[in-house]
């Protein structure tokens, strides 16, 4: 498949420039605040084994290995991009365990090296045939990339006995749920279908980067599978975690003082119930970095974080 011409154009986007994308979106993930029931500036959400500065060691110590992951795709910008795969695992594999030795072993990162090594690969593939680079394109080369994957990772969970199962490999069995290999290999839907649309038009209406993202955030909750959640919990427990997203949204979420006040108590209840929707926080990181790969330039403004006893923003 040849790159698409399409509406923007990165003349620069060099390998570095990639992976510093693709670092920038980590670390505004971890910072957008205040996200319920996950890791932000503010708390440690529903996790007793990271917080804030867990989140910034690791996002340190995975620095270069998008550049790597650009690179790799530079490198084999002449063949077809399904033989890009064995070698953005491999990588994977080796960025995996830089970030396991910055947390001492604590998972911080790893659905964000999968997804955006995968799209920092095919950005990096793209680039070097000095085309412009659009979301829906990189999407949709990670979906050709990725063909396949799915079902052989879902086979060889029916294989293992149950004690041997990953969560995520539990959930499939379970539930039929294929998580983040599912959403790479159809071309990040909830992605491309929910958030770029939300966050496209809240930076278009001037939101920070923080509320933006938070809104996104809420968006992706309301909307999706969220395989943290289930994998953590049960059906029951997503649908409540769905159904109490889609109340803050109906209070205006960031946009209104209403929404921001039950943002707050949402991120309480949350940690309390130990819901962490984590998969979500996984693709804001994604949709963060297609928005700027595009390399959208709206107006915005800075995010207006006021703390307080009542923690209102």
């Amino acid at each position: 498949m040849q790159p698409a011409k399409g509406k923007f154009v990165q003349h620069h986007l060099t390998p570095q420039k990639i992976g510093a994308l693709a670092h920038l979106a980590m670390l505004s993930e971890v910072s957008a605040t205040p996200k319920p029931g996950l890791v932000d500036r503010m708390t440690n959400g529903a996790h007793d084994d990271m917080d804030f500065f867990t989140f910034l060691a690791s996002a340190t110590a995975l620095r270069t290995s998008f550049d790597t992951f650009a690179e790799l795709g530079r490198a084999h910008a002449k063949e077809p991009v399904s033989a890009l795969l064995p070698h953005l695992q491999a990588a994977g594999i080796i960025a995996e365990r830089q970030m396991f030795a910055a947390t001492h072993g604590v998972n911080t990162h790893k659905g964000m090296i999968f997804s955006l090594g995968l799209l920092s690969g095919v950005a990096g593939w793209v680039g070097a045939c000095g085309e412009s680079i659009t979301a829906e394109h990189l999407c949709e080369l990670v979906s050709e990339l990725t063909h396949g994957l799915t079902a052989v990772a879902c086979e060889e969970a029916r294989q293992k006995p149950a004690s041997e199962r990953t969560k995520g490999e539990a959930m499939y069995v379970k539930y039929g749920v294929t998580g983040v290999r599912g959403e790479a290999e159809q071309g990040f839907p909830s992605v491309r279908r929910i958030a770029l649309p939300v966050y496209r038009a809240r930076r278009g209406e001037g939101a920070s980067v923080n509320d933006a993202l938070v809104d996104t955030l809420l968006a992706l909750i309301a909307g999706t599978t969220d395989t943290n959640i289930l994998g953590r919990h049960d059906m029951e427990a997503l649908h409540y975690a769905q159904a109490a997203a889609k109340r803050v949204q109906s209070l205006g979420s960031m946009k209104t003082p209403e929404g921001r006040k039950a943002l707050i108590a949402l991120d309480t209840d949350f940690t309390q119930r130990w819901l962490s929707p984590g998969g979500s926080a996984d693709l804001i990181a994604v949709t963060h970095f297609l928005y700027e790969v595009e390399g959208n330039k709206p107006r915005q403004t800075v995010s207006n974080v006021v703390y307080s006893e009542e923690k209102s923003f």
